[in-house]
């Protein structure tokens, strides 16, 4: 069976993460616990400062390349496009999605490549952002031509794309005149907030798949409940996914729904978890799986995400995912 296609468009950052002894950093830049906030090229700079001393791994990031990456590690075609400057970070992000196998159009901008700076602190791990966006932000609906789409199958974009909407309202159109089933990670409950009318516009006219955390999946529908906030999405979209942290996730398409229990981790740091379980749901459903099927993958996947630091997923943690996901995968062909 060919493997379908998947292309992402995102932002393109290095993830540089650390692991705060405690709040003294986050309450010092006033960043939110559980927060992503935008900072300015001095804010990032001093907080880059601050935080070599404490030891940090680099990671080429951005929700979206995560699930790109993956799916690409799945053995599904996968592309990616965004914007990076001229420099180390830059070259960094290029070579790390190169190895991966993940066909990259990274356009050049005028400002120093993105970053998203990641806190994890406490004992559930909880991960602060501070971003800055740098060459991320200066990709521009002019840039996206239809001949980038062409020949994929699934299409995949961050809500942190939100910032400039133009954009994103361009790459749906393109990748619906493409023929492609549109996929959206919601990103982060404040992105949400301040976009909800036209992600609800988005969401209603072009998008299939809709994954969200229960902050996010409240904040689009005003619904505390995350049970009743994902039938509320489910009336606007195909497919509706709501990922209630350890506690598993809740999917739902049309009258079918299913809970899908959280697969057994030893949590160390949820970055990456919910880009990952996005992957492996969207690799499931392009090989057709039960919905389920395509629920369990995700969470199989994103339980060895979290077993490590940082977004990427170590080879013997792979080797075991994929005997897991194989196994399972074929107990449901026909």
């Amino acid at each position: 069976m060919k493997h379908k296609s998947i292309l992402g468009i995102g932002n393109a950052l290095t993830d540089i993460l650390a692991v705060l002894p405690d709040d003294t950093l986050l309450n010092r830049f006033h960043l939110p616990k559980g927060s992503m906030q935008h900072v300015d090229m001095e804010t990032g700079d001093e907080i880059w400062k601050c935080l070599k001393p404490l030891g940090v791994h680099y990671v080429a990031g951005g929700s979206t390349a995560n699930t790109i990456t993956c799916t690409a590690i799945f053995g599904m075609e996968s592309g990616f496009i965004g914007k990076i400057g001229d420099d180390e970070l830059g070259h960094l992000f290029q070579s790390d999605e190169e190895q991966y196998g993940v066909k990259c159009t990274l356009l050049r901008g005028k400002h120093s490549s993105g970053r998203s700076m990641v806190f994890v602190s406490g004992g559930n791990s909880e991960r602060t952002f501070a971003v800055y966006l740098g060459a991320a932000l200066e990709l521009v609906p002019e840039d996206l031509i239809p001949s980038m789409f062409e020949g994929y199958d699934y299409f995949h974009i961050e809500g942190y794309l939100v910032q400039n909407q133009a954009l994103i309202r361009k790459a749906v159109q393109m990748a619906k005149e493409a023929g492609c089933i549109i996929s959206i990670d919601m990103a982060s409950y404040n992105v949400v907030e301040s976009n909800c009318a036209f992600l609800h516009d988005i969401v209603e006219k072009y998008v299939d798949i809709v994954f969200a955390n229960e902050t996010e999946a409240k904040a689009f529908t005003k619904i505390e409940d995350p049970r009743d906030a994902l039938r509320e999405i489910s009336k606007l979209c195909h497919t509706a996914i709501v990922k209630i942290g350890k506690d598993g996730s809740w999917i739902r398409c049309g009258e079918e729904e299913h809970f899908i229990p959280v697969w057994p981790a030893e949590a160390k740091d949820a970055t990456g978890a919910g880009d990952t379980y996005a992957a492996g749901f969207l690799y499931a459903h392009s090989l057709g799986m039960p919905l389920e099927v395509c629920g369990a993958v995700g969470s199989i996947i994103a339980a060895k995400v979290v077993e490590v630091i940082g977004s990427k997923i170590d080879i013997p943690r792979w080797r075991e995912a994929k005997k897991e996901i194989n196994a399972l995968i074929a107990r449901n062909t026909k």
